[in-house]
């Protein structure tokens, strides 16, 4: 391949600098930050173009293992964007940041949620783990802790006391989960990509998430399962 990349420039910078500082960043704020990066080092900038702008910054992160990502939240369906380490798996990225004892507490509270039917693990089942760790006891007290600092890190996310996988987590990990829980991590039936928050189909087994059952379904009168056409008998969102 001959083709010169795209040169990067100061707009390119600032934008990739932004995004790593936030973790991960809503598609509509990424749209605002690159308008914003082009006016501020007047760098010519058009609208449409952002997907363009970031695979510029892609091509010269490639020799660094580096990405960023887009990936969508199971909650809206909205794209997010997130800069992904290549290099290292993201496991080994969290144990520059976390004990030994907290990531067995994540890796446990990950297996409950990729376990589950829903996608979601509750406090009480993660609390109860948190006094069987190998590495050593850890107090409920303790565990609720750790579980604030992973939902503040964007690992998890958290609602009524549900855990399930942030998005910044899903777009990080997809790679991972689907190489480590091969028998039960789910793609979209729709959108291919991992899904934690899913339905599942009853008779085939098939999952989609919550925002892909909510277009497909639109309009049909009588939902049926895009694969084995049996009645979809989940409630549609």
């Amino acid at each position: 391949n001959t083709v010169m990349a795209a040169q990067m420039t100061d707009a390119h910078r600032r934008f990739l600098q932004v995004l790593m500082s936030n973790g991960i960043t809503e598609g509509s704020e990424a749209r605002k930050l690159h308008q914003h990066c082009c006016e501020t080092d007047k760098v010519y900038y058009a609208h449409d173009k952002l997907d363009d702008f970031i695979s510029t910054i892609n091509s010269h992160l490639q020799p660094l293992f580096m990405q960023i990502r887009k990936g969508i939240s199971e909650d809206d369906g909205r794209a997010h964007y997130a800069v992904v380490n290549l290099a290292e798996t993201e496991v080994t990225k969290m144990a520059s940041d976390y004990t030994e004892i907290e990531l067995e507490l994540f890796r446990k509270t990950l297996d409950l949620i990729i376990l589950s039917e829903n996608g979601f693990a509750s406090s009480t089942d993660i609390l109860n783990l948190a006094d069987q760790l190998k590495t050593k006891k850890m107090k409920k007290k303790e565990a609720e802790q750790v579980l604030k600092v992973f939902v503040e890190d964007k690992w998890l996310s958290e609602k009524n006391g549900e855990y399930t996988l942030h998005t910044r987590c899903i777009i990080e990990m997809e790679q991972y989960i689907l190489s480590n829980y091969q028998d039960v991590a789910r793609k979209c039936n729709i959108c291919h990509s991992l899904a934690i928050q899913s339905q599942v189909c009853e008779s085939c087994g098939i999952g989609m998430h919550l925002p892909c059952v909510r277009k497909y379904f639109r309009g049909q009168t009588e939902p049926r399962c895009p694969k084995c056409n049996e009645f979809w008998s989940c409630d549609t969102p």
